[in-house]
């Protein structure tokens, strides 16, 4: 099948106004997007919509979002892990959470170009690498959260130290877009990529139940080439039901469908690009009768759980869509060989 014939067949399933359109609908007038009607918003899964809303070319309603998490950034550059109506619910504090803005402002500038959203957001962006960054150990992993007593709990978690080496690679790119030199984040995001390429012993074991402890640090770019491709083959029927997708838990039978295109980004950042749109099409038609995507759904029976339109769930699959069929200028964001270190070559020419 060509580009264009593939391309032209996503079209006519996917419904980009209609998934994008559910994000914008869940939006409140301050820019938070909960995850669902009534549900709890987080900074992590706020970042994750407001990249569909920019590929569906809601441009305003993502800039509000980003109005939203600077407005809530805690004195010390975190926010809360979780807020239901604007106020917080869960005040643990996530480094992971603290810095994933930079991915979000990096995809929004390579899809709008416009540096005032760079400049404005700095030091929000700043603020929050400073608090992921006071988390790191001297060997590069960095500890996942700090108690709402203010105690830092001293476990590194893969998946959150893979995110911030994402978080790490697009705050140095925006800060070479702006001019600014940041030599600590320099050294930090060297340390963090060799923990996560020689020392994966040091994370938190308990959570490789979940799909994301595989694939996320090929989904970051920590792990590339030959590294990444033996971390596939290794344990893909360990998660995968073939012809379903991704497992969330490796033990329970739930596909998850924001686990799945988040593979399909890592499948072609990886440059296994047939696999990835192998694995996109088995879920593009696990949607609603308004062509939103489902959360999930057990597998063989066919339950979808939980039976909420999860905001960042379809956000992803348009960042999938988008990473396979080039829709918008940041659909090369995660590809590895759009990347030298933290320096972004994906621009186009």
């Amino acid at each position: 099948m060509s580009q264009t014939t593939a391309k032209s067949r996503l079209v006519s399933v996917l419904n980009i106004d209609s998934v994008a359109g559910m994000i914008v609908n869940l939006q409140k007038r301050s820019g938070e997007i909960p995850w669902h009607i009534d549900g709890k918003t987080d900074p992590w899964d706020l970042v994750e919509s407001i990249m569909g809303l920019n590929i569906g070319g809601h441009y305003p309603e993502s800039r509000l979002a980003f109005h939203w998490l600077a407005e809530n950034q805690n004195p010390d550059g975190s926010w809360f892990s979780s807020y239901v109506a604007g106020k917080p619910e869960d005040r643990t504090c996530e480094s992971h959470m603290a810095c994933y803005i930079a991915v979000g402002l990096f995809h929004s500038y390579l899809v709008t170009r416009d540096m005032s959203l760079l400049a404005q957001y700095w030091p929000t962006l700043e603020q929050g690498i400073g608090f992921a960054l006071s988390l790191q150990t001297p060997t590069g992993e960095i500890f996942w959260a700090k108690s709402p007593e203010g105690k830092i709990d001293p476990m590194s978690l893969l998946s959150g130290s893979s995110s911030i080496f994402m978080s790490l690679k697009c705050a140095l790119a925006i800060a070479a877009v702006l001019g600014r030199e940041k030599k600590d984040w320099e050294q930090a995001f060297n340390l963090l990529e060799n923990s996560i390429q020689e020392n994966l012993h040091v994370y938190n074991i308990s959570k490789s139940r979940f799909s994301m402890y595989w694939f996320y640090p090929i989904l970051s770019g920590a792990l590339r080439g030959e590294k990444a491709q033996a971390r596939i083959d290794k344990y893909w029927h360990k998660y995968m039901i073939e012809g379903q997708g991704t497992r969330c838990v490796s033990d329970q039978p739930w596909v998850t469908i924001a686990e799945t295109a988040e593979l399909v980004i890592a499948l072609n950042a990886m440059g296994n690009t047939q696999k990835a749109r192998l694995v996109f099409s088995w879920i593009q038609d696990r949607v609603f009768g308004d062509k939103t995507f489902w959360c999930g759904y057990t597998y063989p029976d066919m339950v979808v759980w939980p039976e909420e339109k999860i905001s960042w769930t379809n956000a992803v699959v348009l960042m999938a869509a988008d990473t396979l069929y080039h829709l918008t200028p940041a659909a090369r964001l995660f590809d590895h060989s759009a990347w030298q270190g933290h320096q972004y070559l994906g621009f186009p020419k």
